[in-house]
């Protein structure tokens, strides 16, 4: 049963003080709410958010006696003591989102912006953004938020001086783990890009990975998937309004490629299609991006968006950080970042885009199984360069699946007792682009495209990417 969205008065844990949890316990504390925080240890956020009247408890492993509502950080499992204790009392648990959506503001008289909201194993943030650009380019007050960006509550809660809502639209990305704590988020339109091995450490299956992604279509009127992911396309195929999305011609009901171009031939009123894009003013390269575009565009047209205005958008959109971007060239050979690309199914589709790939693979697996990728991008591969605490697992699935390619490991010195904090990362990534550099010949792609998460030797992907670029730049100069 759903919380009122009524606060005032009632008890509120919120466990885990990230960026969003600080931001719902802001909010719940506007809200006239009990507030109550807990978290693994005391984060700088206690202090401002005990300064504005919430209780900081520490860690905890049960819930206190009078909580009538806990709000979880992502992070957090299922079967932590303090979340199995709530659900052994009936406490409900939500996250930063399903808040969120309870406590969206409204212009008087008027209704809740709404959400065009995005899931998948990949390419999330990239079709989020898209679509902002989108939204941006018909004149919406629009803004990607959730797991990209600011925290849903922040956005939703936002108001003019007038009292009128500050956005007219939400590009929402929302994760696995935040859909799990979700039960009543019901965007205009949804979808689901892609359904791939990943997190199953955290919900213990792939199936139950999979149903978590699937809630983001339950509620929605419009559901949109890549038709050619077969468990996304399944995902969508029972749904009162499927809309799927292809790189081939599209069939009515579908958005795809035709002679060159993006088109709609599921919302427009022309049933042969509307022009949406030339393929040549899509400045994101690869054909995982083309699907990105197509179903950003999907959303859009959802909501009426007319055909100019997402042309518009995907023409002035370039892509976000470290996500295939292009650092450099040197002595003829492109360095390429997609640090972002944090598990088999983004790697693969990073190596699709690029005919002769030196591969820099390697991290944190969380549980994935990379012998299918390697197999599928073995012919691609002139060499690679392993790095972090799952190196010898891509080793020995590059040994199965493609023995003849050249592999180089780099030892970063502190695998066995890596604290995420970075220290020595800049030092392993010169060694790593050295060593790519070597294998490399004029012609050739560098790729960033690690397949598994960073923080055994990096901070996150971000500061992967960082480093990597940094090591390019120096081998320039050199």
């Amino acid at each position: 049963m759903s919380a009122p969205v009524e606060l005032t008065g009632r008890t509120v844990l919120v466990a885990g003080l990230g960026v969003s949890g600080a931001a719902a316990a802001r909010v719940l504390l506007s809200r006239g709410a009990r507030v109550l925080l807990t978290d693994a240890a005391e984060p700088a956020a206690v202090a401002e958010l005990v300064a504005a009247g919430a209780s900081w408890l520490g860690p905890l492993e049960t819930v206190p006696d009078d909580t009538e509502l806990v709000v979880t950080s992502p992070g957090w499992r299922p079967d932590a003591p303090l979340l199995a204790d709530a659900a052994a009392r009936g406490v409900e648990v939500v996250g930063e989102p399903e808040l969120a959506w309870r406590l969206r503001a409204a212009a008087p008289g008027g209704e809740p912006a709404p959400w065009l909201a995005v899931t998948g194993t990949n390419g999330k943030t990239t079709t989020v953004t898209m679509l902002e650009a989108i939204l941006l380019a018909a004149g919406r007050r629009a803004v990607a938020a959730g797991n990209v960006g600011r925290p849903l509550v922040e956005v939703v809660t936002a108001v003019e001086p007038d009292g009128t809502p500050t956005y007219d639209a939400v590009a929402v990305e929302l994760s696995s783990f935040q859909l799990h704590w979700s039960s009543s988020l019901a965007p205009a339109a949804a979808a689901v890009l892609n359904v791939a091995d990943d997190h199953t450490d955290w919900h213990g299956s792939f199936a139950a990975y999979r149903d978590a992604k699937a809630r983001i279509l339950r509620l929605a009127p419009v559901a949109v998937a890549d038709a050619g992911d077969p468990v996304a396309a399944g995902l969508v195929a029972g749904h009162p309004h499927p809309v799927t999305v292809t790189l081939g011609e599209p069939s009515p009901g579908q958005l795809g490629v035709r002679s060159g171009a993006l088109v709609d031939r599921a919302f427009g009123a022309d049933p042969a299609g509307e022009l949406l894009l030339e393929l040549a003013d899509l400045h994101v390269p690869g054909p995982h991006n083309r699907v990105n575009a197509l179903a950003a565009a999907a959303l859009a047209r959802a909501i009426g968006i007319p055909p100019e205005a997402v042309g518009r958008g995907l023409a002035g959109f370039r892509g976000g950080a470290h996500r295939n971007v292009l650092v450099g060239t040197v002595g003829g050979v492109d360095y390429v970042d997609d640090s972002k690309a944090t598990n088999p199914h983004a790697a693969g589709a990073s190596l699709a885009a690029y005919p002769r790939v030196i591969w820099i693979a390697g991290g944190l697996l969380k549980g994935a199984d990379v012998d299918p990728l390697v197999a599928a991008v073995a012919g691609r591969l002139g060499g690679v360069v392993l790095l972090g605490r799952d190196r010898e697992r891509i080793a020995a699935s590059l040994a199965r699946h493609a023995p003849m390619v050249p592999v180089v490991t780099v030892v970063s010195g502190d695998d066995d007792g890596m604290d995420g904090t970075g220290v020595t990362g800049g030092a392993t990534m010169t060694r790593v682009v050295a060593a790519a550099a070597e294998l490399a010949r004029p012609g050739d792609t560098v790729l960033l495209a690690p397949a598994a998460a960073s923080m055994d030797v990096f901070r996150d992907y971000a500061h992967r990417g960082q480093a990597f670029a940094d090591a390019v730049r120096a081998l320039g100069e050199r």
